[in-house]
């Protein structure tokens, strides 16, 4: 490699968080996207920066989408963009005093985007666009546990269940074969002949490839230095290869092409490749059935926006993990099952992959968490947005500021309130830029490519009458020691409830008056009905994986401390041990 070679890769949190998995509209083929980039260019209120008044008449007005799909792409271009917590908080704030549409419709026409970079954003979607030689020959072989769709979109499904948004391979294929179509947008229209072709003399400004950055980083010669495109042209040697004119501040779009088709190589931060480059997290007892499991990442090396951490087969253990390791990660829970994992840092998007049995509990997600291809799972987390694709009998307790996002092929969905908490949950907030208000997870969005669906038979919402707080069995430091918000009346209804009953159950033992010889016979009897409840439940597992036993030395190069384990499996990734006590039945006072 000489001194001036440049390497170029797809940046991954575009793909990861910014393409919705599932099949986009039709509309957003590369014909109507050519015309609305032309006609944003002619229009005031569009160019450079396009306010949502704008884009919910071409929305609307030009491509025929709905209102609440030409918001929801809108809204998740936003969520991609790099703003600071404080922002997104004062967002949030405004976001909440709004008492009715007419205000809440104002206070959205205050949102504007980089044009040039929305328009990207919409091609992007084309990522997850089933081709018609694939939905004719589907897979090579069919899985065993595969169902008949829960509704006539079977297309639809099939991408929810196989998206290629951590595919960093598909990344790059894709970049490579739509090049030319993506650098057409960028092209302003007097470049163009009279039938909407590029001339071949044509010219991007410095605008159009610092737009660009939105996709493409790299870095040059031996540099470990990640810059976007844009300033990685800064260099005169590259500027010489890309054909920049300093006379006119613009680059020859045949000779940056070339360049760019020479210089595109696969991200090297990503799942492909950290795996062999990252480090691997490994624990004590990795015997039978455990022997599959891995967890890698790359955060000691990766530039924030490519920090991964990749979670597979995890199997009947309980993980907890409270790390600055974690801060800021994209992590992926893949075919973990009859699992309790707690990741209790604040993050910055989380995706599960064919999880089943399993129960999930997340710190502050700053972008997404996707749900996708899972059974029997429960999440509990707080994000930016949720999304559930092609999953049966999960049930998901959120705190999030936008519509839950079911796409296609989910079978029995619960929806229930956020019902847990942990002493530095507030704090992790706010670093993420959550905020309490608004909370809008009882209003989920149905997707369909060309618009929702008004099928609600996918999901419901948790009765109060089956709601219960979760309590987190680990000690932590930190202030917060209750819920840093009300629940719904309905539910803190409920609960109060079941706490009045307590106690006036301990109110009959005490005025029983029982002797010593009655209160043990008592006792025996409550203790065997709450470990028969137990086991009939399937909360043993859980209160088994949490007892301690002896240490058993990692080997591993790059281990989280404390490694439990028991007849169960566990894997308390944290620096405090596990709460005691846990696993007896109820005292009888």
């Amino acid at each position: 490699m000489d001194k001036y070679t440049a390497c170029v890769w797809p940046r991954l949190e575009p793909f990861m968080i910014g393409v919705l998995p599932a099949t986009p509209p039709s509309k957003f083929s590369m014909h109507y996207l050519r015309k609305m980039a032309s006609y944003v260019r002619t229009r005031d209120g569009c160019f450079p920066r396009l306010g949502w008044h704008m884009w919910r008449h071409i929305a609307c007005g030009k491509l025929q989408l709905a209102e609440e799909l030409a918001w929801l792409y809108f809204e998740t271009f936003d969520l991609l963009m790099p703003r600071s917590a404080e922002q997104r908080l004062e967002w949030a704030e405004a976001l909440s005093q709004c008492h009715s549409p007419k205000e809440l419709d104002r206070q959205r026409c205050k949102l504007s985007v980089d044009t040039l970079q929305f328009l990207l954003f919409l091609y992007l979607q084309q990522l997850n666009r089933i081709s018609l030689r694939t939905s004719l020959i589907g897979e090579e072989w069919p899985s065993p546990r595969s169902r008949s769709p829960s509704s006539s979109s079977e297309r639809e499904t099939k991408i929810s269940s196989q998206n290629k948004n951590w595919d960093d391979q598909a990344h790059l294929t894709f970049i490579q074969t739509h090049l030319a179509e993506l650098l057409e947008l960028l092209v302003e229209p007097g470049q163009l002949s009279s039938s909407g072709q590029v001339l071949r003399d044509s010219q991007l400004t410095s605008e159009a490839i610092e737009s660009l950055s939105l996709l493409l980083e790299g870095s040059v010669s031996n540099s470990g230095t990640v810059h976007p495109i844009h300033k990685l042209l800064s260099r005169s040697a590259l500027q010489s290869q890309t054909g920049f004119s300093k006379l006119s501040r613009s680059y020859s779009l045949q000779q940056f092409q070339g360049f760019l088709h020479h210089a595109l190589c696969l991200n090297p931060f990503g799942i492909s490749t950290f795996s062999q480059s990252g480090k691997k997290l490994a624990w004590a007892m990795q015997e039978g059935t455990l022997k599959k499991a891995k967890i890698f990442r790359n955060t000691h090396m990766a530039p924030l926006g490519s920090r991964l951490v990749l979670m597979s087969h995890i199997c009947k253990q309980t993980l907890a993990k409270d790390s600055e390791k974690l801060n800021d990660a994209n992590i992926k829970l893949h075919r973990c099952s009859e699992a309790f994992i707690y990741l209790l840092s604040p993050l910055r998007s989380v995706t599960l992959d064919k999880c089943r049995n399993s129960t999930v509990v997340l710190g502050p997600v700053g972008t997404s968490v996707h749900i996708q291809s899972c059974e029997n799972v429960r999440v509990v987390c707080v994000a930016g947005r949720l999304t559930i694709g092609g999953s049966f009998h999960c049930t998901i307790h959120a705190l999030t500021p936008t519509r839950p996002l079911l796409l296609p092929g989910n079978v029995s969905l619960t929806l229930g309130p956020f019902h847990t908490h942990y002493p530095t949950l507030e704090d992790h907030m706010a670093s993420v830029g959550l905020a309490v208000v608004p909370n809008l997870w009882d209003q989920p969005l149905l997707f369909g490519a060309e618009g929702s669906t008004s099928d609600t038979g996918c999901y419901r919402i948790q009765p109060p009458s089956e709601f219960y707080p979760l309590v987190i069995p680990f000690q932590m430091e930190g202030d917060n020691c209750e819920f840093p918000w009300d629940l719904p009346s309905d539910y803190q209804k409920a609960v109060e409830g079941r706490e009045k009953a307590i106690e006036e159950w301990q109110k009959t033992v005490k005025e029983a008056h029982l002797n010593k010889v009655q209160r043990r016979q008592f006792q025996a009897l409550v203790e065997q009905k709450f470990h028969e409840w137990l086991l009939e439940t399937g909360q043993r597992q859980e209160l088994d994986s949490l007892l301690p036993a002896a240490l058993t030395p990692s080997t591993s190069v790059d281990h989280w401390p404390s490694s439990h384990t028991s007849n169960f499996g566990l894997n308390v990734l944290k620096d405090q041990p596990p709460e005691q006590g846990m696993g007896q039945a109820p005292t009888v006072c």
